[in-house]
């Protein structure tokens, strides 16, 4: 049979050997995503190539199950499939308690997604308190309780102890429970919101940068452009803000997840805060405050 090459036989040929590219490509970038959180200091297993970082020496050599699990997640947390118990919502000091007269933005309670990334950084649960850990029958609805589940942790940073909570008086990671000396979270981003009227959009304080937002699955989004990226397109670059009640009326909110990205890859400069840019120039300060 002579086989032409619009003939069907000859197309699925094509298809056939195409096949294998195509499934090396899919590998190759799944791959290197995993390569990419695996190699920060937010991998807590075993996995960790990092020399001197918070790890556990035996327990698990999984990563993402400190924070994420597909199955058996914390409904009540922010975060998507949250795999921690979360904190007292009332057990923090915050940035409002200062009674700063520049404040001209309403604080929350901390809430939001901070509060899942303060359920490591506070210090007063272990790390590998995790609702569902590695394995079948894993499932704990207190994730072990405040020391967790008892892993082996490498203690000799001096950052972390036996029981996976953070320490250390000069730890940057451990923020604690007072917030007072740290960038507010929970705050009314614009200095009381963006105008509804005459100029839609723009910041109440003229100090803040406005926002950009977009309307994604029905959602209304919030973010500030940063330098280097496509104005007017939310990138994981930007900084992000989180929609929340503010006497009801919904509006952007900064949070810890606002300047931070958690799985920023180790290829990027900004890795060690995992910064969503660079602050070199104070970049990062300079795209929402206006100084």
């Amino acid at each position: 049979m002579r086989i032409t090459r619009t003939g069907s036989a000859f197309r699925r040929c094509v298809q056939v050997m195409a096949l294998p590219a195509i499934l090396l490509v899919s590998l190759a970038a799944g791959q290197a995503a995993a390569a990419g959180i695996a190699d920060t200091r937010h991998n807590l297993s075993t996995s960790n190539p990092r020399a001197g970082e918070n790890r556990v020496t035996a327990g698990t050599e999984d990563i993402c199950v400190f924070c994420h699990t597909p199955h058996g997640a914390d409904i009540t947390a922010p975060a998507p499939l949250w795999n921690k118990n979360l904190g007292s919502l009332t057990g923090y000091q915050t940035y409002a308690s200062l009674n700063s007269s520049t404040i001209d933005g309403t604080i929350l309670t901390v809430g939001s997604v901070s509060l899942a990334c303060l359920s490591c950084h506070d210090g007063t649960q272990a790390m590998d308190n995790i609702i569902n850990a590695p394995g079948s029958g894993q499932f704990d609805t207190t994730g072990g309780g405040a020391t967790g589940r008892a892993y082996t942790w490498d203690t000799t940073t001096g950052r972390v102890d036996a029981d996976g909570k953070l320490i250390g008086a000069n730890n940057a990671a451990l923020l604690g429970t007072d917030l007072r000396n740290d960038h507010p979270i929970g705050i009314q981003y614009c200095g009381g919101g963006p105008n509804a009227t005459t100029p839609a959009g723009a910041c109440r304080d003229i100090d803040f940068v406005a926002p950009q937002n977009a309307t994604i699955n029905t959602n209304l989004v919030w973010w500030v452009d940063t330098p280097g990226g496509t104005a007017g397109t939310r990138q994981r670059t930007d900084v992000v803000l989180y929609t929340r009640d503010f006497g009801g009326t919904n509006g952007p909110s900064v949070e810890c997840g606002s300047c931070h990205d958690p799985h920023v890859p180790a290829a990027t400069p900004t890795q060690v805060a995992f910064l969503r840019v660079s602050n070199t120039g104070s970049a990062l300060c300079l795209s929402c405050h206006v100084k």
